[in-house]
């Protein structure tokens, strides 16, 4: 497959059979893609965070880009992607999705995921498998979940935003929970770049947890993605010695409190085998509202 520049307007293929409604956005679609969110101001929390504090469709981070993808008049924008050190797609329905996978395709790099809605995320990893690009793991099956107002259960008034003061606990707990979930330590990406994302979270007040008399973190949360429509609750983890004790549900009750002061909905996603998972969220409160799936690489 011949690449082409990543500036070039229209994503072309050489036989001439296809042409693409796909172009990286400007500074100049900003309103476009805005409008393009607000469809789903829960399922595209992520990148909505992202352009909210960029104000503009061009990505602030080196490397990453928003791929647009086009009606047939070539000017209203119907779906797009977020390309960076992962992919994204929003508003793609599956042959959209497509469309982005063959841009990804002929402009290839590494990237740590693809996640969103199940039915893009998974026609846009289905073009990357026909090219050749193999997944380590692909999660198909996440349950989109979503609260508002008050949650169900009592909160546990132990659990407060983290303070500074706990970096190094919190930076051990982030880590016990990134290995646990992913199967690898975070820090093989450089443990530097963990450290700053972890202290980000802290000093905005999108990290919550709750201590024990040694300083050890005994729950933890974080805000992976906060708007003023929405947040996405990442990072969820108890640590070993307190697990099956039932606290849980008193802990995640507090998290959708203290979330609701950023936000008015709290969402989540979670995998469909963790079936423990899902029945405390049921309890706080939470509802499905849609499917994602994410594919590790």
């Amino acid at each position: 497959m011949t690449r082409i520049s990543r500036v070039a307007p229209w994503l072309t293929f050489p036989s001439g059979t296809r042409r693409e409604s796909v172009r990286v956005l400007v500074h100049e679609d900003t309103g476009a893609l805005r409008t393009l969110i607000a469809r789903d101001r829960v399922a595209n929390v992520f990148v909505d965070s992202l352009v909210s504090h960029n104000k503009s469709a061009v990505p602030s981070f080196p490397g990453s880009v928003i791929l647009g993808h086009f009606a047939d008049d070539g000017v209203t924008l119907d779906a797009a992607c977020w390309v960076g050190s992962n992919v994204v797609p929003i508003e793609a329905n599956s042959e959209q999705a497509a469309a982005f996978g063959r841009w990804i395709v002929a402009h290839w790099q590494p990237h740590a995921s693809i996640f969103g809605p199940a039915d893009a995320t998974l026609s846009l990893m289905s073009v990357l498998e026909q090219a050749g690009i193999q997944a380590q793991e692909v999660r198909a099956n996440q349950p989109l979940l979503s609260i508002s107002g008050t949650p169900l259960l009592p909160p546990n008034s132990l659990l407060t935003v983290s303070k500074t003061k706990h970096f190094n606990e919190l930076l051990d707990a982030a880590a016990a929970m990134f290995e646990e979930e992913v199967g690898y330590s975070p820090f093989l990406g450089g443990e530097e770049n963990y450290r700053r994302r972890v202290a980000w979270l802290i000093s905005h007040g999108h990290s919550f947890s709750h201590q024990g008399a040694f300083g050890e973190v005994i729950f933890k949360a974080d805000l992976g993605a906060v708007t003023q429509f929405a947040t996405q609750v990442q990072g969820v983890w108890m640590n070993p010695d307190y697990r099956g004790m039932g606290l849980s549900a008193a802990y995640m009750s507090a998290v959708v409190l203290l979330a609701q002061a950023h936000a008015p909905i709290t969402s989540l996603y979670v995998n469909d085998y963790n079936t423990r998972a899902r029945a405390l969220y049921k309890h706080v409160g939470f509802e499905q509202v849609g499917t994602f799936a994410t594919v590790l690489f």
